[in-house]
């Protein structure tokens, strides 16, 4: 009896740690499992805004907890634009410069203008670590390419979340054609192995949709201390069907939606029970003719007029809409 007790004690030991390790892995990589995104996007800036890039750059950034002592990397899947993934504009012609930075000027919450989400504002504050051009290069088609190794001490420290943040930017530098890539956070170069408490942000989102109408991807906007309510903005989405808010307190609130190439701005109040909690917008395709290689923006800002951070991986996990008891009506701010 006690070696099968003894049995099960070690299997579930086991199972948990498979488990932990698999939310960790995925909370490393951009976009995250939770996401359901295939990929970030970027156009060459000869590019139409109306193919789904407003302003053909990128920001990111990464977070290493101050207790993690290790070097670390950034790889970034399929960086060359060309070949299996990338969206083709009459011939591949485009170059995409990344760019890692740390040091001084990369907090966001310090820096607005490092955000990235204005166009005009100086988003390359800080200390350049690292950089590449890469064009139409077969070798890096559907494979990594691997920046660093990297000090945590070397990026931004931000004493709110107790880590040292970092910074990459994508920018289509030459060419008209849609790069399409994604990162991971490792402590590998060679393998994506992740960085324990981890994670990955962004201001202003530029992703592609999956070419199928049962996908729904997701992303997770952070809503902090102070928001009444919350600006939502996207574009290109191309009137492909719809976009829901839903966390602890709402159920599935629909915003409005954007066509071919314009902005369309929308408003949600913030109740009390959603501070200091991730939101949950979801991108729900239109059933009937398919609207393919669908390319769309997305940022946030509240009432203050500050941006939100999406987490690749959601602070305080994915919310789950809790019903009430009494229910009031819910009215839009104006």
């Amino acid at each position: 009896m006690k070696l099968k007790t003894t049995i099960v004690k070690i299997f579930s030991a086991v199972l948990f740690l498979v488990i932990l390790s698999g939310l960790e892995l995925f909370g490393q990589s951009v976009p995250g499992k939770e996401e359901n995104i295939p990929f970030l996007v970027t156009f060459g800036k000869q590019g139409e805004t109306s193919w789904g890039d407003d302003d053909f750059y990128q920001v990111f950034f990464f977070s290493i907890k101050k207790d993690f002592t290790q070097q670390f990397y950034i790889r970034i899947f399929d960086p060359d634009c060309g070949g299996q993934n990338d969206e083709i504009q009459g011939e591949f012609n485009s170059n995409t410069l990344f760019s890692v930075y740390g040091g001084r000027g990369v907090d966001p919450e310090r820096n607005e203008d490092s955000k990235g989400w204005l166009n005009g504002l100086n988003y390359k504050g800080g200390n350049l670590l690292a950089s590449r051009v890469f064009g139409k290069e077969a070798r890096y088609d559907n494979k990594y390419y691997t920046f660093g190794p990297f000090n945590p001490t070397a990026g931004d420290y931000n004493s709110k979340w107790n880590s040292y943040i970092f910074k990459v930017v994508c920018e289509g530098i030459s060419g008209d054609d849609g790069n399409l890539y994604k990162y991971f956070l490792s402590r590998d170069a060679d393998n994506n192995i992740p960085v324990e408490g981890g994670n990955a942000f962004t201001y202003e989102y530029t992703f592609r949709m999956w070419n199928d109408f049962k996908s729904i991807a997701h992303i997770y906007p952070y809503v902090d201390t102070g928001v009444i309510f919350i600006k939502i903005r996207n574009y290109d989405w191309d009137n492909d069907g719809n976009i829901l808010v839903v966390s602890r307190y709402k159920q599935g609130i629909p915003v409005k939606i954007s066509n071919e190439d314009n902005w369309v701005e929308d408003r949600i109040t913030i109740e009390p029970p959603e501070i200091g909690s991730s939101l949950d917008f979801q991108f729900h395709k239109a059933q009937g003719e398919l609207v393919k290689n669908n390319n769309v923006v997305v940022t946030i800002e509240s009432q203050r007029g500050d941006a939100l951070p999406f987490f690749s991986s959601p602070i305080g996990g994915i919310p789950v809409y809790t019903p009430k008891i009494s229910v009031n009506k819910y009215i839009k701010p104006k």
